[in-house]
This record gives structure tokens, sequence and C-alpha cells, in this order.
């Protein structure tokens, strides 16, 4: 699917698969790798779900580097690095942009947050957070407070797993503070494993297997696997105890 909307921060990107050393090694050995050529952003929301090791952390890490992120989460200002373990294969993605220019934007990554709190304290910058340290709420409670006191219109998020200290409560705030800030601009690139999270209407969801495949929020694995538990509980917990 193609969105020609000039006015969606990130339109698609293309790998330079002609300058890639070779798609036996990391991270070009992977799913969401191997086989790319393009792939098209919808303007409000693309979802990017698949197995663990299918590549959709590496994917994320190297669009959001590639625009000028940190690797490991935050605004365009940080430049921090506790450990230097994203690839490479942000020098080979070209990101193809819209005409208007981001507010601003913000780089989430639930696997080095710690890091990025202790980041903000370092910096003082807790006010900007909620005026609280991250580290003195909840890991939930953190989470949410950058969603709900840092984000801000007209801007581009890219969320690698946001919905990990969340409660399944708190995952339907998100959706909220999501819709809230698509309807002020800004523009999302989301990967995640939460059903919930996942069900924004107005969106793209591309599962990966082989590569990229456009699906239906319904016929998404998260879905129908969420749905198999809920619906046949009893009949689940017999199959996989026994």
């Amino acid at each position: 699917m193609e969105f020609n909307s000039l006015n969606q921060y990130i339109r698609y990107i293309e790998l330079d698969r002609e300058r890639v050393p070779s798609f036996t090694e990391y991270p070009f050995h992977l799913p969401a790798i191997k086989n790319l050529d393009r792939l098209s952003f919808h303007p409000k929301v693309t979802y990017i779900v698949g197995e663990n090791g299918s590549g959709k952390s590496t994917i994320l890490e190297s669009i959001a580097v590639a625009f000028g992120f940190n690797a490991e989460g935050g605004t365009k200002n940080f430049n921090f690095t506790s450990r230097a373990t994203h690839s490479d294969l942000n020098q080979y993605i070209k990101i193809i942009k819209g005409a208007k220019r981001p507010r601003d934007g913000f780089f989430f990554r639930a696997e080095s947050f710690y890091n990025f709190a202790s980041n903000v304290e370092d910096l003082m910058l807790e006010g900007a957070y909620g005026g609280r340290s991250l580290h003195e709420q909840s890991h939930g409670e953190s989470f949410f407070a950058v969603f709900q006191n840092r984000f801000c219109r007209e801007s581009i998020y890219i969320l690698d797993e946001p919905e990990a200290a969340l409660s399944p409560s708190r995952q339907m705030s998100m959706l909220t503070r999501i819709h809230e800030l698509i309807n002020e601009g800004s523009q999302f690139i989301i990967a995640t494993h939460s059903p919930i999270i996942l069900a924004y209407p107005d969106a793209l969801i591309y599962q990966i297997r082989d590569g990229f495949e456009q699906v239906r929020y319904e016929e998404t694995e998260h879905y129908q696997i969420t749905r198999s538990f809920l619906n046949n509980t009893k009949k689940m917990l017999d199959i996989l105890l026994k």
C-alpha cells in the first residue's frame, strides 16, 4: 500500500540492497530485512509485529537512528551511550520524508528505558517528564509519564514495545493518548506484541514472516492466539500443561 501524503513525516524507507555486504550475516539475514526493498508507512499509525528474533526492534532502531534519534532512546537531543550494541543497518537505510517537518519526536525503547531515565536524571530534566524522577516511579508509571508529559503535537514517534511495563488498563489509556496525538498531527511507527496497543483502527499493520506482510488486525497471530486462549482457557491450559 502506498501513501502519498506529503504531510506525513516519514513516507517510506528503502534498503540499498546493492551496498549490503552479505544477506547471510547479521542483521541482513533477519526475516525483516533479507527481503526488504521498500516499506511504506501510514500517515497516522504503522504497526510492525512478529515473533521474537524476526527483526522488529532492529528495523525500528535503524529507522530511528537514520532519522537522527539516539540508538538508546529519547529525543534528537539525547546522545548518551551505555553500551553501543545497535547494528549498522541505518547506514543502508534511506528515509523518504514528507514536505512537512515534525515539531518534535521521540524514540521510545523499552529495552533501554532504564538508561534513558538515568540520563534524564543526570541532566536534571525531570521537569519535562512530570516533575518526578522516573526512577522514583513504578516502571509502568515512568513509561506513562513520558507518554503523557513529553509527547506533543505534530511530532514523529517511534515506539519499540511500549506495552512492556503497562497493565492492560494502561495499554488502553495508551491508545487514547495515541489518538489524541494523531488528532494533533502526529505520526507513529510502533513495534508491539500487545493486541490492545495493536487495535488502533486507522492504521497499517505489517506482520513479519519471511518478510513484511500487510495484514488486518484480526489476521495477526497476536490477536488470534490471545482470543483463542481467552475463549478456550481450560482447553488451552490442558494442552500446555499436560
